[in-house]
């Protein structure tokens, strides 16, 4: 998929369409997750701190990911790469390699051609997106292939063309090579993928030791005999959080704690999974980074379970002076829960006396909590319906009223305590989900009025 998370909020969002946009963390640690086209124009790239890319595009449109719509639509794109092939390998929420072959696709390059046209055009239908896709006899060639087939097109590597278009690439081109492989090559000489062929395998194996020196080798000559593999397994599930500002308070970090545990069994039960193995990560002021784990009598999905033992893990280490990362995972997966009879999580205290059975329950309220409104989050107003927002602080909020199917629409302002507006779900991309939303009069915003509209109720 071309710049899938900032192309699914320019889809989202029509004011933003063909404009700059950066999508990722946006405190002051925070990392762009993906920039648009023409935000790359400026320099801005992914895993580039975010305090960076404001300095080279400071008119750039910044938003927080929306990984619930991510991966809607990532479902979509597999399922259509799964009509082609059993063999369905995911890199990641937006690539996978698929052996076209293994399906019956392709038995040529002009009907792997025409499988990949017809990919990329089933791809916009279904999405409103664009993806590239790269034809090769091999997943390194065929992840080379897509790279310049971006964005919105199709490369076909032809056989017996390969070491032509592999020698004159730098090294970095060829999986397994990061920066640190990369400038110990530079320093021995080799900068490009036909200088890394010329050396020789035994010299690459003095340089990089048997097993990275013998693939790297075969693979300047094009030799990759890697199979796809389908679906491979989670190892375990975890979510994580980096906060601008260092925390100290411990009641603080225990609450962090409870809140990502429970954001992590709902990534669990949301892939029906449960696990024995419950991991805290711990990232303090002097970066360190710390680990600790708990494995239980079966594996769970219980969210009382999981924070329990999170908070466990937290009471065994030192947080003094603060930190600045926590982190809850579940590993030793399974796709069953284990129901035992003697609760793992501690029970709740039984009454001892008829008297305090018979008590009356007091349940203390918390103290209501003011929203935090993150610019692009989705969001609904009583009066003037769906929108999202573009920004917040000193106590207001600023949103723009659109959806994917409307003109860019009006952006106004509102306190963040406002009781009319109210954090919504996300709206469908294209046209067949939404007609029936798009053609209700009762579902516009009721501030449409006259022509403007009668011109809204005719859209499609």
């Amino acid at each position: 998929m071309d710049a899938f998370y900032a192309s699914v909020e320019q889809a989202s969002k029509p004011s933003l369409r063909g404009k700059a946009v950066v999508v990722g963390g946006l405190g002051p640690r925070g990392v762009v997750a993906t920039a648009s086209y023409e935000a790359r124009v400026f320099g801005v790239h992914s895993a580039m701190p975010m305090a960076q890319a404001r300095r080279l595009a400071p008119n750039a449109a910044y938003l927080v990911p929306r990984f619930t719509v991510y991966r809607a639509i990532s479902e979509q794109v597999m399922a259509l790469l799964r009509e082609l092939s059993p063999l369905v390998e995911p890199l990641s929420l937006d690539e996978a390699f698929v052996d076209l072959e293994a399906g019956g696709t392709a038995r040529d390059e002009e009907s792997a051609r025409r499988a990949g046209i017809k990919l990329r055009a089933d791809i916009r239908a279904v999405t409103g997106l664009t993806g590239s896709v790269g034809l090769a006899a091999s997943k390194m060639l065929a992840k080379i292939a897509s790279e310049q087939a971006k964005p919105d097109g199709l490369v076909l590597i032809e056989p017996g063309s390969e070491r032509a278009l592999l020698g004159p690439m730098p090294v970095r081109t060829l999986p397994g090579v990061g920066p640190a492989t990369g400038d110990h090559l530079r320093r021995a000489g080799i900068t490009t993928v036909e200088e890394l062929a010329e050396a020789g395998e035994d010299e690459l194996v003095r340089l990089l030791g048997k097993a990275h020196g013998h693939a790297l080798h075969a693979m300047a000559l094009a030799h990759d005999e890697r199979p796809v593999v389908a679906e491979r397994e989670a190892k375990s599930v975890s979510v994580e959080d980096t906060y601008d500002v260092d925390i100290h308070d411990r009641l603080r970090i225990g609450l962090e704690v409870q809140r990502l545990a429970d954001r992590c069994v709902g990534r669990l039960r949301g892939s029906g999974l449960s696990g024995r193995t419950i991991v805290l990560k711990v990232r303090r002021y002097d970066f360190s980074t710390l680990t600790r784990s708990e494995t239980l009598r079966g594996p769970t999905d219980d969210p009382a379970v999981v924070r329990e033992a999170a908070a466990r893990l937290l009471d065994s280490v030192d947080t003094t002076g603060g930190v600045r990362l926590l982190g809850v995972g579940v590993s030793g997966l399974a796709d069953y829960t284990q129901e035992d009879l003697f609760a793992q999580a501690m029970p709740a205290r039984v009454a001892e006396t008829p008297e305090e059975a018979g008590a009356e329950v007091v349940v203390e309220q918390p103290e209501p909590v003011e929203r935090h409104w993150r610019a692009g989050q989705d969001v609904r107003h009583a009066d003037y319906g769906h929108g999202w927002v573009q920004g917040s602080g000193l106590g207001r909020v600023t949103v723009r009223f659109e959806t994917p199917l409307s003109p860019p629409g009006r952006v106004r302002t509102f306190f963040v305590g406002d009781p009319a507006l109210e954090s919504a779900d996300p709206l469908p991309l294209v046209a067949e989900a939404s007609d029936q939303v798009s053609s209700d009069p009762a579902s516009l915003p009721k501030s449409w009025s006259g022509a403007e509209g009668r011109e809204a109720t005719s859209r499609p």
